[in-house]
């Protein structure tokens, strides 16, 4: 069923680079022979899946290689000898590979070398990046779920414009071993999915420390959906909830390095604006309802995070700068993915480590700042993708987007961002708001 939608709606949607179809039958037939035997591996045996196509795959039991492409014209044929660590964890779970699914070109925006990937909810928009197929796939219901990455924007932003459930993990909490290095003090990994409970049970199946990535710190992830809310400290941002609340508000972020926007949704109407601020009071009264004690407060400072956001473009000149060298960065700017990397990837090699190096001592000011902010409760909810969104890209905190909200057939979300290594409870938090409302059974028509 889900080989059959991918191949019906790819000329709508364009959301996939390669169709494991070969993969996916091997990996499905093992799942039969092993639950029929007896031998199941857990809720995800057997669940067809997407890889953002920066993700490292190996071929069939054929021989037959399947290409990781990175969305980019220089990485058309490239192919690699060994899975990702998610991969492998996916695989051992019982999880079956349908899909090498888009992403815009080197992890911005939703332009690749085969087009623009489309927005089931709205097929003449784009639907936002990089994680621009595993949104896309997931709303439309052709994977299971998906694993899609963020290093600043780029899990949220597609989730937002899709309506499906993204969580973004704490930084260091899943191994990015196998996975295309943007950023190496950003770049994050993280479960896409149509309902919270998926993307509990896939970060679940692929957390925790591996013998390659240094990274990833060796911290419990204990899930308790029976948590009360009563006991949960919750805060909301006051302007995003209460009046005058910003037209844009729930808006998914506009993009820019390692987000990439292409879902743009244009000025709202003073009905469509007056429908929002009613959403999000809705959801303040849903969870007031549900027995949360919610605090209203204001976000400090933050500007900081916009002065030192070159640290994403820096890092990543680096990563590619063989790419820059080479010549074969160009290839970007005159495909059809028009990417703006070849002229960052210039620029950057032009600032010098000092400045690189006084950005990440700010950066760790930033972290402290925001770790004291969020010291005094265990979740913040935001109406939409608010300022937190680049700064805690920048201080590491997890995130999660769940749909709040349905306006002009755009889907409208509530961000949660929770505290370190604790997304079970952002996650708890966001199930109860899931549970309890209308809007998890939202999804796009298809023709």
């Amino acid at each position: 069923m889900y080989l059959s939608r991918l191949k019906r709606y790819q000329p709508t949607l364009n959301f996939y680079v390669t169709l494991t179809e070969d993969l996916a039958l091997q990996q499905a037939a093992a799942a039969d022979r092993e639950i029929k035997a007896g031998k199941y591996r857990g809720p995800l045996h057997g669940i067809p899946w997407g890889a953002k196509d920066l993700l490292a795959t190996t071929g069939t039991e054929k021989g037959e290689k399947i290409r990781t492409t990175f969305g980019g014209e220089p990485f058309v044929n490239q192919a690699i000898d060994y899975n990702a660590t998610v991969v492998e964890r996916l695989t051992n779970a019982g999880a079956v590979l349908v899909a090498k699914l888009t992403l815009g070109a080197l992890a911005q925006g939703d332009r690749w070398f085969g087009g623009q990937t489309k927005n089931p909810w709205n097929p003449q928009q784009g639907s936002s990046g990089s994680s621009a197929g595993p949104g896309s796939a997931t709303a439309a219901g052709c994977v299971g779920f998906a694993i899609g990455t963020e290093t600043r924007g780029s899990i949220l932003s597609p989730s937002g414009v899709n309506g499906v459930v993204g969580l973004r993990p704490t930084y260091g909490r899943v191994s990015r071993y196998g996975a295309m290095a943007l950023s190496n003090t950003m770049d994050k990994l993280g479960p896409m999915c149509r309902y919270v409970e998926d993307a509990v049970i896939v970060l679940n199946a692929i957390y925790g420390p591996d013998q390659h990535d240094p990274s990833v710190a060796d911290a419990a992830f204990k899930w308790n959906p029976d948590l009360p809310l009563a006991g949960i400290k919750i805060a909301y941002v006051r302007s995003g909830f209460e009046p005058p609340a910003a037209p844009a508000a729930g808006a998914a972020p506009a993009g820019g390095a390692g987000a990439g926007g292409g879902g743009g949704r244009g000025g709202a109407t003073p009905e469509q604006v007056q429908q929002q601020r009613d959403m999000y009071r809705s959801v303040l009264e849903t969870y007031r309802k549900l027995g949360a004690n919610l605090t209203p407060v204001d976000l400090p400072d933050m500007t900081l995070g916009n002065q030192i956001g070159f640290i994403l473009e820096v890092e990543a000149a680096a990563s590619f700068d063989d790419l820059t060298r080479s010549g074969e960065v160009d290839l970007l700017a005159s495909g059809t993915s028009r990417s703006t990397w070849p002229n960052t990837f210039k620029v950057a090699r032009f600032v010098p480590a000092v400045e690189y190096l006084r950005a990440m001592r700010a950066r760790t000011l930033l972290m402290r700042q925001f770790d004291q902010f969020m010291s005094k409760f265990d979740v913040l909810l935001s109406a939409g993708s608010d300022a937190t969104l680049g700064t805690t890209n920048l201080t590491g905190h997890p995130a999660m987007a769940v749909k709040c909200g349905i306006i002009n057939n755009t889907p409208r979300i509530l961000m949660l961002t929770g505290q370190l290594y604790d997304e079970a409870t952002m996650a708890r938090v966001a199930l109860a708001y899931e549970q309890a409302t209308e809007w998890k059974d939202k999804h796009p028509t298809l023709t």
